[in-house]
This record gives C-alpha cells, structure tokens and sequence, in this order.
C-alpha cells in the first residue's frame, strides 16, 4: 500500500529541468456537504498517481488522477448512493510568472497540498446531483413512495385543480 500524504515536498525530489517522477501515494478525502446533505468519501483514502515535471527555473507541472466515491443520499429518492467519480487534474506552479501559473496548492517553501488538491478536484468533477442510479425516479409527489420500486402501474386519480375551486362556489339562477 502507497505511503498516505496530506502534503508532499517536491522540492525533496531534487528534479532538475524536463526532469520528472510518477509517484503512487495514498490521498485523503473529506466529504461535502451539498443541500442540507452529507456525503462522506467511502473509503477516506484514495490510492492516487502523482506526476511531477519541473519546468524551466523553479516551476513545477503536476497532473493528479484518482477514483473516488462518495456515500450519501440520493437527491431524488433518498436512499443510499454511491456514485464514484474519475478525477484528473492539472496545475502549473511557475514563481514569478504571474497569477495565472501560481497555484494555491503549492507554498512558497515548495510544498503540495495534496488534499487540498484532491478535494478541490473532486469538487468540480460533482455533478449538480448526486443520484443512486442515472435514471433514479424520484418520488411520488403525492404520496412519497419511491418510483424506482412502485413499478409503471403507479398511479392516483387526479383532482380537481385546487386552482380552480373558486369557480365552483359561483351560483347561475
């Protein structure tokens, strides 16, 4: 098993320029939390590929790549879900070269911060809900029970419309 690491020294790989590494580490997650909801890494660790490139003067390019799930529940039927996402990220730490090749993830001693990283990542790979299954149905809305299990033949006879029912108060004589 990879060595887990909230942060790496990349200075302590001692790279020179166009020189590079692949290191296989253990990352650790945090959960989200998303509509009132908490979503919980399943497991808290992730086995991750690091690659490390140094650039020209005291730069670095890294690229992340993990599998991650999160554990929750779904936003449409509420039962458990387990969606597992496939993150790869990038980001260019280049001092001195300006705001756009600085990244937040690496301090000025030339430390990463490899679950900061993760999480941020995994973060933007989120879809705007975290469902059981693609096609999950939800529930009835008018009597709660789960569509994915009631099958076709769910159904309720449809009321008047409550909009409506002021007109049938007014009296013709």
């Amino acid at each position: 098993m990879p060595p887990r690491s909230d942060s790496f020294e990349l200075s302590g790989l001692r790279l020179s320029s166009g020189e590079g590494r692949h290191l296989d580490l253990e990352v650790g997650l945090d959960g989200f939390e998303l509509g009132g909801e908490r979503y919980e890494a399943t497991p808290a660790t992730a086995p991750a590929r690091l690659d490390v490139s140094r650039t020209t003067g005291q730069g670095y390019s890294l690229r992340l790549r993990f599998v991650a799930r999160l554990g929750g529940p779904c936003m449409r039927c509420l039962t458990d879900a387990a969606p597992e996402f496939s993150i790869d990220a990038r980001e260019i730490s280049q001092p001195g070269g300006g705001e756009e090749l600085e990244s937040p993830y690496v301090d000025d001693a030339g430390v990463l911060d490899l679950r900061g990283w993760a999480h941020d990542a995994l973060a933007l790979a989120l879809p705007a809900q975290i469902l059981c299954r693609p096609e999950c149905a939800g529930l009835c809305p008018a009597c709660g029970v789960n569509l994915n299990e009631a099958g076709p033949d769910h159904r309720h006879e449809s009321g008047p419309d409550p909009r409506w029912a002021k007109l049938s108060e007014l009296r013709f004589e």
